[in-house]
């Protein structure tokens, strides 16, 4: 199938990963006639992620539609592009405006296999290896997990402690793909953020990283958002 010149996907990893997670999605899309870039966040602050985004999507000249997974959600929230034509979160957190990442995160009692999080001297929050296999990627082979723990980016506290301005989901078509499976968020959490925004919901059996373990959905999730949102772009 040939390659759609006049709309480009762009994937935004979330905490304790990089674009790396994002390559079987890449390679479904691109299958289905569709270009991709994965952004690269920088991890230190929600205000740096959303400036590193948008400096993504200025170099776009023509439509865009953001996915955003986990953490990431807050980021494509704050992007500003007038070429964003939808968003679609992938089991991500949605904070609406006066509120934080860890606000949202919280909003119900983490699952009894969430690891337990501090940062350490220097801000940053990692992910302990053990946790790839019980709560962020639990379905994935160990070989996967293996690579999502030597590939891991600690997330600094200003990331989810900074409050949003008003969020870009109030304005643009949305999906969310809910892990219903997701040890990291709970899918009580992202059933109430997906409700709140009058997202389209597709709910499947998937745990925390679908880019990974279950991409097809993840892939199909985008060619909906593609077909309602950019069908003509």
């Amino acid at each position: 199938m040939s390659i759609r010149d006049d709309l480009t996907i762009i994937l935004v990893h979330g905490a304790w990963a990089d674009g790396s997670s994002w390559g079987k999605v890449v390679l479904g899309l691109r299958a289905a006639g569709l270009k991709s870039v994965a952004a690269p966040l920088l991890l230190t602050s929600l205000t740096d992620d959303v400036a590193a985004l948008d400096r993504i999507i200025e170099r776009i000249a023509g439509a865009v539609i953001l996915v955003g997974h986990a953490y990431a959600g807050a980021a494509i929230g704050g992007a500003r592009g007038e070429n964003v034509k939808a968003l679609v979160y992938v089991t991500a957190l949605a904070p609406d405006e006066g509120e934080t990442v860890a606000d949202v995160f919280y909003h119900a009692e983490p699952h009894p296999k969430a690891p337990k999080l501090a940062p350490d001297a220097h801000g940053l929050i990692w992910l302990p290896q053990e946790a790839f296999a019980a709560a962020f990627a639990p379905h994935a082979s160990a070989e996967e997990q293996a690579v999502l723990f030597a590939v891991q980016r600690p997330i600094a506290v200003p990331c989810i402690s900074t409050k949003v301005a008003p969020p870009l989901w109030k304005s643009r078509p949305t999906w969310f793909l809910l892990a219903e499976a997701d040890h990291m968020i709970v899918a009580a959490t992202q059933r109430f953020m997906a409700e709140r925004m009058k997202a389209e919901i597709r709910s499947h059996a998937v745990d925390h990283t679908p880019s990974v373990t279950a991409p097809q959905l993840v892939v199909n999730t985008i060619l909906e958002a593609v077909r309602a949102a950019a069908p003509g772009h």
